[in-house]
């Protein structure tokens, strides 16, 4: 039996100050190993949002006011979600229409994450909430909404606005980097939109 075990047994004292001392070092490096986990988070990554309009509707007559997806539309949205499936997408968020939450649900089952709703008359709040949350996104608009979204977020806009009868393939990319700056990237995906549609 070692003498600090004697000792501990001939005085409670010293196991007890033992047992708490160990437990104080845990307590320390435990605390440290988290605060250097939350550095690299908000040290590391860029933020990048992903934003596009749902993809084709159902038009006409029997649409009704909150028309799904079509066939070519179900299909665009599995092509996005294959698009950015190796992106580490952390947030999926989407208007409250059957359109947009159908076009957003094969990315986020991807993902492993729960689609969240934002408002799209609000774009200013979305913005804001992710810049705090930071991490990788994919926000699915309208027509009317995706460059709005861009602008939200910081990006500067030049192209022309979305032609809503026909266009459903563009794709923004804007990133957030950690300097302050904001970049923003035009491509196109899925069956390609040509003018001449109209």
């Amino acid at each position: 039996m070692s003498e600090m075990d004697k000792t501990a047994r001939k005085n409670p004292m010293v196991k007890w100050f033992w047992i708490h001392l160990i437990v104080v070092v845990a307590l320390i490096a435990g605390m440290f190993i988290l605060t250097k986990m939350s550095r690299e988070r908000a040290g590391g990554a860029d933020t990048v949002v992903y934003i596009v309009r749902h993809a084709e509707k159902i038009t006409g007559e029997n649409a009704g006011r909150d028309p799904a997806l079509t066939d070519a539309g179900q299909n665009r949205a599995l092509v996005l979600a294959e698009i950015l499936r190796s992106e580490n997408i952390s947030h999926v968020y989407s208007s409250d229409y059957i359109r947009t939450r159908d076009t957003a649900a094969p990315t986020a089952k991807n993902a492993s994450v729960l689609v969240g709703l934002y408002d799209p008359r609000d774009l200013r709040a979305l913005a804001e909430r992710i810049k705090q949350q930071g991490g990788r996104y994919l926000v699915v608009g309208h027509s009317n909404t995706i460059r709005e979204t861009a602008q939200a977020l910081g990006a500067s806009i030049t192209d022309a606005p979305v032609y809503e009868k026909s266009e459903y393939d563009r794709l923004y990319r804007v990133t957030l980097n950690q300097d302050g700056q904001t970049t923003m990237r035009l491509r196109r995906y899925g069956q390609r939109y040509t003018p001449d549609n109209k």
